[in-house]
């Protein structure tokens, strides 16, 4: 806004201020909402979000009356200032922040009605969840529940009867999961701003467990169809194979009888016409070895099903026909091939079939070789398998052939003559018959045994290959379950952490809430731990020597643990994270109390926790809060109040509404101490603790008056107030007992309700108190006025006299029980007076007296009213009261009644007669018959008889000291002396030595607050060790502080005189120097003459000569005047300090307590010697400083008034007046010497 606008509209600046307030209140709040996520799905977080977002609205229409203060505002400034400017400038803002607001309650509105719709949406899909997951757990134990498939017809058919009916359960089913994922994909879209990721991922594991029943169902549908149609095709097979082996069985008899006919072999061409017929047979055998191994295998399932019944036993028996009649059709095939084989070069037949033989066995050989090594994962190991399952296929049909060909070789060699050998070796022709047939049977011989022991290995290599196989699959099936179980559960736990919203991004309150999930999370992932252990084992197993890992799996296997090792890293950053969020933001770093106080202050909190307040602009720092420190200066105003009881009161009353425990009900407390298990009153309580449990319980008080209540500002005064009044030295701890007594005694209750509290937290458990536990709640209890500086009127903070008058009450009991105390406190002893005063001072707010005061003449009287029991018809309001006013006629030593609510009739009656029998009573009664309106406590620091002096609590009242008399030195010897003079004359006024009764009432009470100032101050600047205990020791403290003080006056004022005596003498010297005559004193008035002018010079020297002449005389002889008179004193204080100590107790009776002697003391003295005060300081006003020399002498002759004043002729024997006249002397002798400084400057 413009300056010159500004200037032309001041009223604009505060405008102004309201309206950038309230604009960035709006703009933050607006910010907050519109940054709060919701995790759709999740009801507990959506009824925390509504009940944030209503306590959010309740706040925004909380400052509905301050936009309204600010629109009217606006309104009234537009009609005052005729600046169109102006007005322009203040519609523009006032239109912005109407659609500010406008916009923010919006938005709040509607936030609202989406919470309540996704909180019912969510709710619907929650519960369609919580059925598909039914239906789904009731499909997975139908699938758990199905067996094996079995290969009968009936079987088979309830198998696939079954397997309908549960199709179409999941077809019903299946509208469950089709409603949660409808539900699911409407709050996916219509929530999309808040975070859906629950949804999703629930959603995606419903559907992939239901796919996967589906497929278990589709699959097993497959396989009972095949197993149908296996079945239904298994008896046609077996039938027609059987057919077929019939035709071969013939067909391999004819060629058998065929090649046994004679001379059949030596036939070459029916030999190969034999020989084609056997390859084709052979061809057919070989056709059909695979629908052999099929109807075996299916025949050996179907046993398995049918197994115990007949069925199974006649199945059997085919099955066993079919390969008895297989195997020996085989074996016919083989003995048809020999023996057409066996022709005169038999053995070289022999001898190309077994090298055959060998080398199809080293082929095999080389190919099992080939399928080493083991594969390093699953699949390949399982390929290996299949690939090994067919190897040895091929070996168990290979067998028949090589057992046939060895068995052929060993017939022929047993069967075959030397002779037969011979003929068929004919080479080599040089060796012998004998030997050709030896090498012919060798060789033969030979290669039968390499074929044999090939043909053993390659089953053994194969053997302990498909052992290897075993062995690896079953590891590596194991260590791939162990992988997937512990994938899911990564991938679950991915899952939850990638629905961690920022830290940054998350509600304060909520961080702990927060902080707890993701330990419970923390504690969850430790059986995750053993699961990647337990897969690291299995993988460590699989060493190279024996089996090596394929790189997929090792991937795998790092990737589970790098992803194991990022959960933990992330887990843990999270809960660091966390922690410095909570401690720098939660409920325990107090960064809610920061809003407790605005710029340019700051709140700032010491490492022991103790909060201090930072002010930028002057650069300094304090412990009280600016609010507690406001409310500490406003609490001077009632420092006019003359009554220590109600001073205290008032002070309290005001210090109760500004925290606002006066809306604190007793119970609300207990109950709030009691949710913090605050049980140990001896216990101490951190800052935290005592910030917690406050926080509780304006956090209650915000609910019942939220209006009322600002808790930040609320929580951080009233813990400055607690530490103030119990932790003066901010150590950061108080006990509970404390905390208690200072919450309880201004929450609002029943005064004996919190008599009857405190006394049980001090009490035994059989109810009984002690003096120690006493003695621990009066101290508690009179730090609240001690802070205040009011503990001197209520005996000190010494609470001994209290407990022994407690106890006295008791008659001296060892403990006293709460009925006792309670009749105790109904007395109002001295030292817990102010709190009954409080309640009556807070019941006397609202009262409405129908009566005139008859001072101010207010009508009617609010608050308390004062009736006199000595005049008819006479009425004080508080005020005038407080302020020690009367009306011409009344004295304030007159009895009294207070009332705090209206009077009733009996009451007026009562009165009236209590007037009428005090109309014939004197003043002699009254001084006789004073009545206490509190119970009397002896102190410790005089004596035991102690007699307490009348205030008016019930009756009538006694002045006491105001708190706001200037601060004295604590070396200031006047004061001081005034003190112990007071207390020295207490001990006169005892003994029956009285002074006049020339001073008027109200100069006495006048004079009575005067001293007792100067007490209070005395008590608070010593310490109580430095305090005298009894007149000797008033007597040595004066003699060892304040005779020497007395002493350097004398001296000083001594050598003040013989300065001015030198003085004297120069001026003399320099008069006769100049050769004039003496001039007479006091100075005459010469004629005038007409002259030279030097002449006229030297007659106009010499007047001023004879004029300084005279004041200096004056003023000698005023200060031997001085010097005779504090000799006569300083004789007199010698002879009392002389006296014995004997001498100091006067009739047997001791003196009085400190405020005792203060509000007793009749002494006219000190309003005299403040009068006088008053005097010389007008008489040494500046302008009658600067006026002609006859003025200045006329100021002389007052101080020499003075101090004839100051020493009376007519005064006894007092010491105290001794020690007034002493401080008037000095006071005098300033005065003095000032004047003549500024005489000496004017000349």
């Amino acid at each position: 806004m413009p300056s010159s606008v500004l200037l032309e509209v001041p009223a604009l600046a505060d405008f102004n201020k309201a309206w950038a307030e309230l604009t960035d209140w709006l703009s933050r709040l607006d910010r907050e909402i519109k940054s709060q996520r919701v995790k759709v799905g999740d009801l507990d977080d959506i009824n925390d979000m509504i009940i944030k977002q209503k306590a959010i609205l309740q706040d925004l229409e909380q400052r509905r009356p301050q936009l309204d203060e600010l629109i009217t505002a606006a309104q009234n400034l537009k009609n005052k200032t005729s600046n169109q400017e102006a007005r322009t400038i203040i519609t523009d803002r006032i239109e912005k922040i109407q659609n500010q607001w406008d916009e923010v309650h919006g938005y709040l509105q509607n936030r609202r009605q989406q919470l309540q719709e996704m909180l019912k949406d969510s709710t619907q899909w929650l519960e369609a969840k919580r059925e598909a997951e039914q239906v789904l757990e009731q499909a997975k134990a139908k699938l758990e529940s199905w067996k094996e498939i079995s290969y009968t017809v009936e079987a088979l058919k309830k198998q696939n009867t079954e397997l309908k009916q549960f199709s179409k359960e999941l077809r019903q089913w299946q509208i469950n999961v089709d409603v949660a994922n409808d539900l699911a994909l409407k709050l996916l879209r219509d929530y999309s701003a808040d975070d859906t990721r629950k949804v999703q991922l629930m959603t995606d594991s419903v559907n992939a467990s239901w796919a996967a029943i589906n497929k278990r169902v589709c699959e097993r549908e497959a396989a009972l169809e095949s197993a149908l149609r296996m079945l239904q095709q298994f008896y046609l097979d077996l039938e027609k194979f059987l057919a077929w082996l019939t035709e071969a069985e013939t067909t391999a008899n004819v060629l058998q009888d065929a090649t046994h006919k004679e001379k059949t072999l030596e036939d070459a061409k029916m030999v190969r016409d034999l020989m084609k017929q056997w390859q084709e047979l052979q061809a057919e055998i070989d056709a059909h070895t695979d629908v052999f191994h099929n109807l075996d295998e299916n025949g050996q399932k179907i046993l398995r099903s049918l197994e115990g019944s007949e069925d199974a036993t006649l199945l059997q028996r085919r099955l066993d026909n079919m390969n008895l009649r297989w195997s020996e059709l085989r074996k016919k095939s083989l003995n048809i091939r020999s023996h057409l084989e066996a022709s005169t070069d038999q053995w070289k037949r022999l001898h190309l079939s077994l090298q055959e033989l060998l080398a199809w066995l080293q082929l095999k050989e080389d190919e099992l070789k080939q399928q080493a090594p083991i594969g390093g994962d699953l699949p390949t190991v399982q390929k290996q398998n299949d690939i090994h399952r067919t190897f040895k296929r091929e070996l168990k049909t290979k067998e028949p052939v090589i057992r046939s060909a060895l068995e052929t070789v060993r017939i022929f060699l047993a069967e075959q003559p030397v002779e037969a050998l011979e003929k068929v070796c004919p080479e080599p022709r040089d060796l012998s018959p004998e030997e050709r047939a030896h090498n012919v049977t060798k060789l033969l011989q030979r290669q039968a045994d390499e074929v044999r022991t090939e043909w053993d290995k390659l089953n053994l290599q194969s053997a302990d290959w498909q052992k290897k196989i075993d062995d690896a699959l079953e590891r590596l099936q194991g260590l791939q379950e162990a992988m997937d179980e512990l994938d899911l559960k990564l991938r679950q736990a991915e899952a939850f952490k990638g629905s961690w919203q920022p830290v940054g991004d998350l509600l304060i309150d909520s961080l702990q809430d927060h902080l707890e999930k993701v330990k419970v999370y923390r504690a969850e992932l430790v059986p995750l731990k053993e699961k990647v252990h337990h897969v690291n084992e299995l993988a460590h197993r699989f060493t190279p020597p024996d089996l090596q890992l394929s790189q997929y799996n090792l991937s795998c296997v790092e990737d589970l643990n790098t992803r194991w090792k990022v959960l933990q890293v992330a887990v843990d950053e999270r809960i660091k994270q966390l922690h410095e969020a909570h401690r720098d933001f939660g409920p325990t770093s107090q960064h809610f109390l920061t809003t407790s106080v605005q710029g340019p202050w700051e709140r700032a909190i010491s490492p022991n926790k103790v909060p201090y307040y930072i002010n930028h602009e002057t650069q300094t720092t304090c412990w009280d809060h600016p609010k507690m420190t406001e409310l500490y200066q406003s609490l001077a105003d009632l420092n006019n109040v003359r009554f220590s009881a109600y001073r205290t009161a008032m002070k309290l009353r005001r210090l109760q509404k500004a925290l606002c425990l006066d809306l604190l009900s007793l119970s609300a407390a207990c109950d709030a101490l009691d949710q913090h298990n605050l049980k140990q009153n001896d216990q101490p309580m951190d800052i935290l603790q005592i910030i917690n449990c406050l926080t509780t319980i304006y956090d209650r008080l915000e609910q019942e008056h939220n209006n009322l209540v600002n808790v930040p500002l609320c929580v951080d005064m009233c813990l400055n107030w607690l530490l103030n009044v119990y932790d003066t030295g901010r150590t950061g701890r108080i006990r509970v007992l404390s905390f208690k007594t200072g919450v309880v005694s201004l929450c609002k209750a029943h005064l004996e309700d919190k008599y009857r509290y405190l006394f049980k937290q001090v009490a035994s458990s059989t109810g009984f108190c002690d003096q120690r536990r006493l003695g621990l709640l009066l101290h508690d209890s009179i730090q609240i006025p001690r802070q205040l500086g009011e503990v001197a009127s209520f005996g000190g903070s010494n609470i001994e006299p209290s407990v022994r008058s407690c106890f006295q009450f008791a008659n001296n009991k060892p403990e006293i029980e709460a009925a006792l105390f309670l009749d105790w406190m109904r007395l109002e002893p001295q030292s817990m007076v102010w709190l009954p005063v409080l309640h009556r001072v807070a019941a006397a707010e609202t009262a409405k007296h129908q009566a005139k005061c008859n001072i101010c003449k207010e009508c009617p009287i609010i608050g308390f009213r004062y009736r006199s029991l000595k005049h008819f018809n006479y009425d004080i309001c508080q005020s005038c009261f407080f302020s020690g006013r009367v009306a011409k006629g009344h004295k304030m030593h007159y009895p009294m009644v207070e009332y705090c609510t209206p009077t009733t009739s009996g009451e007026d009656v009562r009165d009236f007669a209590k007037v009428l029998k005090n109309k014939f009573r004197t003043k002699r009664y009254f001084a006789k018959h004073p009545r206490m309106g509190y119970l009397p406590v002896q102190t410790v620091l005089e004596g035991d008889n102690m007699e307490t002096p009348v205030t008016l609590i019930n009756f009538w009242p006694v002045d006491s000291a105001p708190a706001s008399s200037p601060q004295l030195s604590h070396d200031d010897t006047h004061s001081r002396i005034e003190h112990y003079a007071s207390r020295l004359a207490e001990m006169e006024n005892t003994n029956g030595s009285y002074l006049n009764d020339s001073i008027s009432p109200n100069e006495s009470i006048d004079d009575e607050h005067l001293l007792i100032q100067h007490y209070c101050q005395s008590l608070n600047q010593e310490s109580p060790l430095s305090q005298p205990r009894s007149p000797a020791q008033i007597l040595i403290s004066l003699e060892s502080e304040e005779r020497g003080e007395l002493e350097r006056i004398l001296a000083d004022l001594e050598e003040e005189n013989r300065n001015l005596q030198a003085e004297y003498e120069r001026l003399k010297q320099q008069h006769e120097h100049k050769g004039l005559s003496p001039l007479p004193s006091p100075p005459e008035m010469l004629p005038v003459s007409p002259q030279s002018p030097r002449d006229a010079e030297l007659i106009a020297e010499a007047k001023l000569l004879r004029q300084h002449k005279g004041r200096l005389e004056a003023r000698m002889q005023i200060l031997e005047d001085h010097n005779k008179q504090l000799e006569s004193q300083l004789h007199r204080l010698r002879q009392l300090l002389e006296q014995p100590q004997a001498d100091a107790k006067v009739n047997g009776t001791t003196l009085s307590s400190p405020s005792t002697s203060l509000q007793r003391s009749g002494s006219s003295q000190p309003m005299l010697l403040r009068v006088v005060g008053s005097q010389t300081s007008e008489t040494m006003g500046e302008d009658e400083l600067l006026s002609p020399p006859q003025d200045t002498s006329t100021g002389l002759e007052e101080v020499m008034e003075q101090l004839n004043n100051s020493f009376p002729s007519s005064r006894g024997h007092n010491v105290g007046s001794l020690f007034h006249m002493a401080d008037d002397l000095g006071r005098a002798m300033e005065t003095l010497v000032t004047v003549m400084t500024d005489d000496k400057v004017l000349e």
